[in-house]
Parts: C-alpha cells; structure tokens; sequence
C-alpha cells in the first residue's frame, strides 16, 4: 500500500514538472523565460473577479522562517495570514535537530570558546567552496547571535548546550533543550498567534499572481487540501495587499525535481526531510519571474543510519561523537576520512566507499555528549547497539578483531596528544581514549538533507527577478532561497538563516504600500 501511495505521488510529481515546472525549468535554458512578474502574468489579466480572503502579507510556510516573518510582520503592525499545505505546522523546522549557530553566544563565553562573526562567516564561505553570495552569508553571520537572543529573551524558546558540527573552527551550536526544532516552533507559533497571526493548514499554493505593475497581489491556492493528492480541496484566491513571504523549504523529497539538478541522486538515497519538502513554492515563484541559483547543491547528511526511517536518532548520536569518537570503514576495521570534515566531505567519502559505515563512542563520550532521549530511541530502534567490549563490537558488525582493536589503539594515542597524525580530525580537550566499556555503536549512510540552491534574494530578502531587479511585492527567507551557504551548508547554521532572514523579510513586506 505504501509503495503504491510513493509511486502515485511521484507519478503526480512528474506530471507537474512535465506540465509546469519543467515548462519553467526548460525556459530559462533557452532564454525564454519572463523577465518580469508583470509578463509572467500576464499582465494583471488573470487577476479574480473576487477574492476570496485578504491579509497584508501572506506567508507560505510555517517552520522557522516563515514564523519569524509572521511575529515580526505582525509587530509591523500587520495583517498576517500563513498558508501551510501540510495538516500540521512547522514543516521540516519542527523536525530538525534544533542546534542553533551564533557566532559569540551566551554558552561560548562561559566555556571559554572564543568566536566572532568574523570567523563564523570564513567557516561559512570555506564550507560553500567561496560560491556563497558572499553579502548573503555576512548576513547571518553578523546577525546570527542576535537572532538567537530574540529566539531565547523574545519568543521564550530555551537552549541548554553548546554543540559541535563538521566544518565549523569552533563548538559554536547552541541545542534546545529537547534537541528538537520542535521547543522553538511551537513557541515561535504560540507568540504569532497571541500577536493575532492566522494559520490556515492544509492550503496548497497553486500559482502567484500580479497585477499589471507587475508587482504580486495575490495567490491561487487549494484550501482543505490533502497532501501528495494535487487535485484534492476547492480552489481560492487571497490578496496580499503589501506582500507575499515565500518561507516554503526545500525540495529534499521531490526525486524527479532533484534528479533535474544532479541526476545521481536516485531513490536510492532517502531523506531526512518531512515528506512536503517538494518544491512546488519555488516552481511557481520562477514561473512568475523569479531567478534561482545554484539548484544543483543538493547537500546529503553524512550522519543518517540505514537502521532508522526519516531523520532519526542516530545523527543526534554521529554529530555528538565526532571529536571524540572514531569512524572506521567496517570492511577494513580502519578509519578512512576525518570525523570532523563538513557534511559534504564526509558523505562523499562514504558514498566512494560505497557500503555503511560505522561511529562508535565509550562510556565516557557518550553519556558525556549524547542527549540521554536520543541515546535510549536509538537503541530501542535498533540502530544503536550497545557492546561490553572492543572485540563483541568487531564481530558485531564482521570486522577483523585485530585489525579494529588496533586501529582504536592508534586513535587512542591521538586523543591522548590531541593531534590526529593520519587524518587531521580535530580533537577537543575533554576528549578521552576510547577505553571504557560498554561501548557503542551506529552504522551510517547518507540521505538527502538539504537543497542550498533556490531563490535568489538580496539582503533586504527581496526575490530578485531576470531582469536583475526585485520582483515587487515578493519576499522570501530560509530553505527556499539560494546563495546563502553555497556549495556546502554548514551544520547548524539553518536555523540562523531562517530566523536571520524570516525576521528581516516580515519586517520589510509589511513596510510596502498597501
């Protein structure tokens, strides 16, 4: 019944490319596509009879960046309507890890960790391989910190650690206290919706609209709609009067859109993402005169395990552990790339392997590092096991007891000078040899994680047009525009971007003329 549900709506995906999106996608390959929203719209002529609903600003999306936009939008002293196609709020922001990157937080003071955003946007820029929009991610970096005390002081949501990801200088992610996106979306929707926000679920985007300025009025939606059924709920138009803020996500689960973009990525991969992360916001922005940029980043999650469906428990597990546990290819029992390498570099020396590989942590790391939640649902999945010594671990997994036993002896003697002679790994100071049972372990396979590549905005959160110049009227924040983290996005650095950019976009759309 399942497989059948997945090749139906994957069947419908591809009649949606075929009957628009590739229609968009093809046009801008040969030149075609309109230089304004104005003529992508012919003109205003399209426009309803009569509209259905009317707010300011109209919000697609409700995870981090399109909450952000609608409290901000709000205390502009805006009408504020937020659109989400899915029966629930909070899209793939309400799922994520909720590790937050602030350049000069509260948690890196206190520990000594010295930062700035500075270096936070080197991390950044040498992570996207320099093909950042470079203004884009000094941006976030700049206001990364500030973002996250109006996310503690303002919104309520709380912080208890400060965490480590791949790719960064520093320990520079702060985690909520329930190690999920969860603790800051429903308080970021509880305060929009005291301010007088409304949040209408189940209503799809269809199509925006302009009028004969070519600035955008509007939208055709579904309302009562029932996802991935494209043809279900009645069809509705709303009026934005200042703007629309397009805060949508990505396109993680859509593989006939992703494989557009970078053909490699098959259904053999499976996503961390919530299953409405499918691109159909971004289709119609382009079909109404927006630029993109940079579709083919496609970022996979080097942490994910293959013994747990969607994003699960284990890279809560992984990303604590790099730093002061090892990684080994379980054919050989050896390490073979740096735990602490970025996300990209990590998941393509894996995928070069070509088989899962393995993270293990002792009984002084991991109870030091791991969340106790997603230790203990880790291991009542099955895809964290639990071993009394180094040699059950090998045969656990049909390793070469030698081989593993020596290969953790030689990390050992890292740890203890704290320098990695072989694969340059960085090791933190309170990291310990991995000596004291029981030990544990995870397999790993990458999935499909995040699409830097979308919308291209300028610092205002303007969606900019072909003809280089803001679509009128059209604003968008997070997942769904493109530039900010280039090749590589580094991890943690998201939910920076949502708010950064979600607060900046609302603030600005409720500033147009009505």
């Amino acid at each position: 019944m399942a497989d059948q549900e997945e090749k139906s709506r994957s069947l419908t995906r591809r009649n949606f490319l075929k009957t628009t999106g590739a229609t968009a996608l093809a046009g801008m390959a040969l030149g075609a596509v309109p230089l304004t929203a104005g003529e992508a719209s012919a003109a205003g002529d399209d426009l309803p009879a009569k509209w259905n609903e009317t707010a300011d600003v109209v919000i697609v999306g409700s995870g981090f960046a399109g909450l952000s936009a609608a409290i901000e939008a709000r205390n502009a002293g805006a009408e504020v309507l937020v659109i989400e196609k899915m029966p629930v709020h909070g899209g793939n922001s309400i799922i994520n890890g909720g590790d937050f990157a602030a350049a000069g937080n509260k948690l890196q003071k206190e520990q000594g960790v010295k930062d700035s955003p500075d270096l936070m946007f080197k991390d950044m820029m040498k992570a996207g391989s320099y093909l950042n929009h470079p203004e884009l991610a000094r941006m976030v970096a700049d206001h990364s910190n500030e973002a996250l005390e109006w996310c503690e002081e303002y919104v309520g949501a709380k912080f208890a650690r400060l965490n480590f990801h791949g790719g960064h200088s520093v320990k520079r992610a702060v985690q909520t206290v329930n190690a999920s996106g969860s603790e800051l979306v429903n308080k970021m929707l509880t305060k929009a919706r005291a301010l007088g926000m409304k949040l209408q679920t189940r209503t799809r985007l269809v199509r925006l609209l302009a009028d004969r300025d070519g600035r955008i009025v509007g939208m055709e939606v579904r309302r009562n709609y029932r996802f991935p059924d494209e043809k279900s709920g009645q069809p509705a138009f709303i009026r934005a009067r200042r703007a629309v803020v397009l805060a949508s996500g990505g396109f993680s689960q859509d593989v006939a859109l992703r494989q557009v973009h970078d053909p490699r990525l098959t259904d053999r991969f499976d996503s961390t993402n919530h299953p409405g992360a499918t691109g159909e916001a971004l289709l119609a922005a382009c079909r109404a005169g927006a630029m993109d940029v940079q579709m083919d980043w496609i970022q996979l999650g080097p942490w994910t395990s293959p013994d747990e469906k969607g994003f699960g428990y284990v890279p809560l597990f992984c990303e604590r552990l790099v730093g002061y546990g090892l990684m080994v290819d379980p054919k050989t029992g050896k390490r073979f790339f740096k735990e602490t390498g970025n996300r990209k570099e990590r998941a393509d020396a894996i995928i070069l392997i070509g088989h899962p590989v393995l993270i293990l942590g002792d009984s002084y790391a991991v109870p030091k590092q791991v969340f106790p939640n997603a230790l203990a649902k880790g291991m009542e999945a099955g895809a964290i096991r639990k071993f009394d010594t180094l040699e059950a671990l090998a045969k656990g997994y049909g390793m070469s007891v030698a081989d593993f036993q020596a290969q953790v002896a030689r990390w050992n003697a890292f740890v203890e000078k704290k320098k990695d002679d072989d694969l340059d790994c960085m090791i933190f100071p309170d990291a310990r040899p991995t000596v004291t049972p029981p030990f544990y372990a995870a397999r790993l396979w990458p999935r499909v994680h995040h699409t830097m590549g979308g919308l291209v905005i300028n610092t205002d959160a303007r969606v900019i047009g072909f003809d280089m110049k803001p679509v009128k009227g059209l604003f968008a924040a997070g997942e769904v525009t493109g530039g900010v983290h280039g090749a590589v996005r580094l991890g943690s650095v998201a939910m920076a971007d949502c708010v950064v950019f979600g607060r900046l976009a609302g603030r600005n759309a409720a500033k147009e003329k009505a």
